[in-house]
């Protein structure tokens, strides 16, 4: 007698709507923090010309914070989504796998979005640590499956908004009580997923927020462990900058005066000190003494328009981020330094050395090091 393959079947409350409800409670804030302070930093990375010259300085620790949150809501995301996909997963294997057109077009709407979601957690969490085992372009291919992910997402609880809405309350109606073979119930459930996101939360946000530094034992980076005592993500050997003899060194500054300075004329003008955080992509931070030239300076030395913005580029030969620009704000603004010293000591290779730009609400990627010329841009 030929025998029948049938599904499986799932009985277990705790792959029900109920459970998956309540995760995606946690689920969803965690992924729109993602989503918002991913926008920022990819305006401020990436920002369209019209807006540029608006991007405001201020507060000085703006992008340390929204990057932060940034990677720490993508981290806690992983956790959840994980016990999310583990509520809904039986739905998977429901038969007739499709009912009807609108039915094929939401599971269509549910694998990009379970697609594009595993992505771009996956992605991020590698990109902290530097690794990309891929051939495309990270930044770009991440910005757009972003809104991808985002679109399905709305449209999926705008889908499933009845059966939300019937889960919401922890007193929902028809709530069927969880068989004791089934193992631990939903609290318990719940208690781990919110246990085990606030583990990997508390062990890896010490990379930008340092009072927690010494408990970031799974985070890619430690924000004080580096010359200087900062950390590196490009090298000089890396940029192919290598070590710059100080009396071969020259700094050209265009504009309506143009002029060069060699780096004994540069130490030679007056220096002020800002303490500034530098905040990388990757999710570490750390605050550090700085001390320089103005850029401001320089700007009214070449007779520089006040609206003036400035295109900064580095000696580095290869390599992205060898050219970024300042906007009005950030290059008037008096704690925007060409960088001579860090943290009392002259500037080590790795972080610039001879001169390099700190300036305050910039992603790290854009804190040019190995300046070489400055042009004014009206």
């Amino acid at each position: 007698m030929r025998s029948r393959l049938l599904p499986p079947r799932f009985t277990g409350g705790l792959h029900d709507a109920r459970t998956a409800t309540a995760i995606g409670r946690w689920l969803g804030p965690a992924f729109a923090v993602c989503f918002v302070t991913g926008l920022i930093s990819h305006f401020l990375q990436h920002p369209p010309r019209w807006p540029a010259d608006g991007i405001p300085s201020r507060p000085v620790w703006g992008y340390r914070l929204t990057q932060g949150l940034h990677v720490a809501s993508g981290i806690a995301a992983i956790p959840l989504l994980m016990a999310k996909l583990w509520a809904v997963y039986p739905r998977l294997f429901t038969w007739p796998p499709v009912r009807s057109v609108w039915h094929g077009l939401e599971r269509l709407s549910v694998a990009l979005l379970v697609a594009g979601a595993v992505f771009e957690v996956a992605t991020g969490l590698l990109n902290t640590a530097q690794w990309y085992p891929w051939p495309f372009s990270f930044v770009p291919v991440h910005y757009a499956v972003a809104w991808l992910v985002t679109g399905a997402l709305i449209l999926h609880i705008a889908v499933k908004a009845p059966q939300i809405r019937d889960h919401w309350s922890r007193r929902s109606p028809g709530t069927l009580a969880l068989p004791a073979a089934d193992g631990p119930d939903r609290r318990s459930l719940l208690t781990a997923v919110a246990a085990a996101t606030g583990a990997v939360t508390l062990t890896t946000v010490g990379q930008s927020f340092t009072p927690l530094k010494d408990l970031a034992l799974l985070a890619p980076r430690s924000p004080d462990h580096g010359p200087q005592g900062l950390p590196v993500n490009r090298t000089a050997a890396a940029a192919a900058v290598g070590t710059i003899p100080p009396e071969q060194y020259r700094l050209t500054v265009t504009g309506p005066r143009s002029f060069t300075l060699t780096l004994d004329e540069l130490r030679a003008l007056p220096q002020h000190e800002a303490r500034l955080p530098i905040a990388c992509v990757e999710g570490w931070s750390r605050t550090a003494h700085w001390t320089g030239v103005r850029v401001a300076d320089l700007l009214e030395r070449v007779n520089a328009p006040a609206h003036a913005r400035v295109r900064v580029v580095s000696l580095q030969t290869r390599g992205g981020y060898r050219v970024s620009e300042l906007g009005r704000e950030h290059a008037h603004d008096p704690l925007t330094l060409l960088a001579l010293t860090l943290n009392g000591g002259e500037l080590t290779p790795d972080h610039g050395y001879p001169v390099r730009l700190i300036a305050p609400n910039r992603p790290g990627a854009l804190q040019t090091k190995w300046v070489g010329r400055l042009e004014v841009l009206s």
